[in-house]
């Protein structure tokens, strides 16, 4: 009997010349060369500052208006910075908003802080409801903004995003900014949400395909929660790995063109898997940014089994990102393997999932 696939730990990590993963978002591009050119001479491991080296965090504070390195906490990537945050702002039981489909460890973040997760629905284009949300995020602690979105690749409006900025900041409401995709955007620049309760979390593992050195940051020019998640991080996780900050320190000194030609890699992927399941007669959103689709297929939980252990292909079950019936799929992969896995994807369209 197969193993049951449970959740996203089934197949992270996993990976043979067999499989045709479309499964975790983990670049297949290489970091810049920068980044572990400085490993030639590196020799220091000891312990760093908690709140993350100041050379990196003076760094990041030149991409930010009137940032400072005070405004940053180094994290283990965007993850532990969502965690930190959460657990800084908590109030017992109170409601964290989050979007719908939602990134899948976003409600079990808001659990493990000690509050309930509330979700608004995307709309039918995959975009905040603005007249919804105003009405559901009344009496909540925090919402989740997720723009370019895991799962779904859309970007919101910036008309939204500064309605969102103005209503929360009225209400005292706490914005958790997830921009882990801001450099993999298709239709614009991206918008910095701004403002004294506003939570900026961003990595180095999608923009330089660094996802297993770890290093992300939160950066708010709230003094006070700064304070408040670097003693948390103390008294767990204490410092980030000093190696990748000091390679995540030189990936920014890259050239602005390594970004430019993988945000021209991603674009020419996008195109050929979002045609290639419009071929296949899949309804989907067509993605604005990021490296995901997310086309809807009945009984999702039976197909990704089935693509898995006939067709040797990792798919996750939209149901893991409060999106049932739906199934993601990363293409985070060379257009080669893409192009196998839609062959593969058609021939199981044409037998197993036709009897559905």
């Amino acid at each position: 009997m197969s193993e049951p696939i449970s959740g996203p730990a089934f197949f992270i990590g996993k990976g043979d010349d067999t499989l045709i993963s479309f499964g975790s978002g983990q670049p297949d591009l290489p970091p810049p060369v920068e980044a572990f050119d400085i490993l030639k001479t590196y020799t220091s491991f000891k312990y760093g500052l908690v709140q993350g080296e100041q050379s990196l965090r003076s760094a990041l504070a030149s991409q930010y208006p009137q940032a400072t390195a005070e405004h940053f906490v180094i994290t283990n990537g965007a993850s532990e910075a969502i965690d930190l945050v959460l657990r800084s702002i908590s109030v017992p039981r109170g409601k964290v908003l989050l979007p719908r489909p939602y990134y899948y460890s976003y409600p079990f973040n808001v659990l493990y802080a000690g509050m309930t997760p509330c979700y608004y629905d995307l709309d039918k284009n995959g975009k905040v409801d603005f007249t919804v949300f105003e009405r559901i995020v009344q009496g909540c602690v925090a919402v989740m903004i997720n723009s370019p979105s895991n799962p779904t690749g859309t970007v919101q409006d910036i008309d939204t995003l500064k309605k969102i900025e103005a209503l929360c900041d009225k209400l005292g409401v706490y914005v958790i900014s997830d921009e882990v995709y801001k450099d993999i955007i298709y239709v614009r620049e991206n918008y910095l949400i701004q403002g004294s309760r506003v939570i900026t979390v961003n990595s180095f593992s999608k923009t330089y395909a660094m996802c297993g050195l770890r290093v992300g940051y939160a950066y708010s020019t709230n003094k006070e929660l700064i304070e408040k998640i670097v003693e948390m991080k103390t008294h767990t996780a204490m410092n980030t790995s000093i190696v990748g900050q000091v390679m995540a320190l030189a990936a920014l000194s890259a050239p602005q063109s390594y970004i430019g030609h993988n945000v021209e890699v991603w674009h020419a992927r996008r195109d050929l898997m979002y045609n290639g399941m419009r071929e296949l007669g899949l309804l989907l959103w067509k993605p604005e940014g990021a490296f995901y689709v997310l086309p809807k297929f009945k009984n999702s939980g039976r197909a990704v089994n089935d693509l898995y252990y006939t067709y040797k292909v990792i798919t996750y079950d939209g149901a893991w990102f409060g999106a049932p019936e739906r199934i993601r799929f990363s293409y985070a992969l060379d257009a080669t393997k893409i192009q196998e896995g839609l062959r593969r994807l058609k021939e199981f369209m044409g037998k197993e999932y036709a009897s559905y």
